[in-house]
């Protein structure tokens, strides 16, 4: 199931089981329809107030890069909003040219280079000089920004975007009266992209990378995490991309991504607020129609090889000490789904779970300790990882042995009646504390409809959830949290450097 957010109170939980938790009532304001060339919309109606929501869902993420091209949905995002040809360009038919300039400089560039050690120092400064010139003059012809001011200039807020392991969203809000503005933009952008200012943008994502991964400590330890448990699937690549990759990407690498997976039939679109379905639709076919139809994507081929023992990866930090467990388990669409869902939440919901008991309120070993169901994507067989902060003066090896106890405990000794009733009402408030809003509803209803064909799944895959018993609880954990499918990725002190012997 769509991983969940933190319980919420019990009253707020209560307050919105009122509006949201029957089905029934819940499709009566919901209306799908498909355009011709496979497009997908859900409308959801909520005339609360006189606001919108708008969510687009790309089932293409990290996960889709090309070799040697790690970081490329990523960059793509970046690009999303830069503009049209009517849109942003100051002066297009310039620009267009500009930009032609700077790819053919570029190519004359990379061939110097592929002669490796015979290349010409000189003629590499001369193209590297070339290039900037070449990118500064197309970057003239630029209104920065201009997409994004239009929709804040009509009241738009909340306008972002964000790519995971698996797909790639685009939301924002707008008033009610201005739902045409949002069919025009969106299905512009889509249908004539200008993929201006792509290597200023590069080195953004570039500068993104360093600050969250290579300058965190956090971050370079999940990236370990990843690259360990993963031998084979492009889930060991983060969405970050890796920094050589970045490095050499080039405008073209983003159309052919854009070619090859933004069609429509690889969309969806949901809207929910102050609107009519019929409207909607009228807009949809004006505007959308006239993409056109292309063939499905390829999806991922490499299958994970079987995880025939643990692996264990250090990484060096003058930090604070982390420790990270991950069990290799299934993926989202395997029947023990939402029994791991809710063996997550035994582990570590809040306060009640049983690790924050052991290890945080007892032992005081961690300052934090929980885990996630699912990482760092569902739509493949993944991991089913612990985070562990040591507290001050403790080690990640006794924390690494208590965690593993709370586990053995859970296999041995079933979950009693209560704590599973409880878990499952927290689950449940997550997804009601989503759908209290127009845009958690959005966020929603495109995931759901992507990866399980039923937007209903939200609310079908709660009645999985009330089926879980005890007993599943306990297989489950005895069936992958299991030392040959365990990766441990854990931070260490560097070591002093030797002193220098005197010669």
């Amino acid at each position: 199931m769509r991983r969940w957010y933190p319980a919420v109170a019990v009253l707020l939980f209560c307050a919105l089981s009122l509006r949201a938790q029957n089905l029934q009532e819940f499709e009566k304001r919901v209306t799908e329809f498909t355009l011709h060339n496979g497009l997908h919309f859900i409308v959801l109606e909520r005339h609360e107030a006189p606001v919108v929501s708008f969510h687009t869902y790309v089932n293409a993420g990290a996960v889709d890069d090309p070799g040697g091209k790690t970081g490329l949905a990523h960059m793509f995002e970046h690009m999303a909003f830069k503009g049209t040809d009517t849109i942003g360009a100051r002066n297009y038919a310039e620009e267009r040219k500009a930009l032609d300039e700077i790819e053919a400089v570029y190519d004359r560039l990379e061939a110097e280079r592929n002669k490796g050690v015979r290349s010409d120092a000189a003629k590499l400064k001369s193209l590297e000089g070339e290039l900037k010139a070449a990118i500064d003059k197309a970057n003239a012809y630029v209104d920065p920004n201009a997409y994004p001011r239009i929709i804040e200039e009509n009241g738009g807020v909340g306008l972002n975007a964000g790519t995971g392991e698996d797909s790639t969203n685009y939301f924002y809000n707008l008033p009610a009266n201005r739902v045409e503005l949002w069919f025009l933009l969106e299905s512009e952008r889509f249908l004539r992209p200008v993929f201006r200012e792509f290597y200023k943008e590069r080195d953004v994502v570039r500068e993104e990378r360093r600050m969250r991964l290579e300058s965190s400590p956090q971050g370079k330890l999940i990236e370990a995490l990843g690259a360990t448990a993963f031998a084979a699937h492009p889930y060991r690549n983060s969405p970050a991309g890796w920094a050589s990759d970045i490095e050499g990407l080039r405008a073209g690498d983003a159309k052919q991504f854009f070619r090859t997976y933004y069609v429509p039939g690889n969309l969806a679109i949901a809207i929910a607020g102050d609107v009519k379905p019929p409207e909607v639709r009228r807009l949809a076919e004006k505007y959308f129609a006239r993409l056109p139809g292309a063939p499905p994507p390829p999806r991922v081929r490499t299958i994970e090889p079987k995880q025939t023992g643990m692996k264990r990866v250090a990484v060096e930090s003058p930090s604070q000490p982390f420790l990270l467990m991950g069990y290799k388990r299934p993926h989202q669409f395997h029947p023990d789904d939402p029994v791991l869902d809710v063996v997550a939440s035994v582990l570590s919901s809040g306060r009640t779970g049983l690790l924050y008991k052991e290890m945080v309120r007892d032992k005081k070993l961690a300052l934090a300790a929980f885990a996630s169901a699912t990482y760092p994507g569902g739509e493949y067989p993944n991991l089913f990882v612990l985070f562990i902060v040591p507290s001050m003066g403790r080690t990640v090896e006794e924390n690494e042995k208590t965690a593993l106890q709370v586990i053995e405990n859970l296999k041995k000794d079933s979950v009693d009646a209560e704590t599973l009733a409880r878990v499952k009402t927290k689950i449940r408030a997550g997804l009601l504390h989503q759908l209290d809003s127009n845009s958690g509803m959005a966020d929603q209803l495109t995931f759901y409809h992507v990866n399980y064909g039923n937007w209903r799944k939200m609310f079908t895959g709660l009645e999985e959830i009330n089926r879980v018993t005890a007993d599943d609880v306990r297989r489950v954990a005895r069936q992958y949290l299991v030392d040959e499918g365990r990766t441990v990725a854990y931070s260490v002190s560097p070591k002093p450097p030797k002193p220098e012997v005197e010669k």
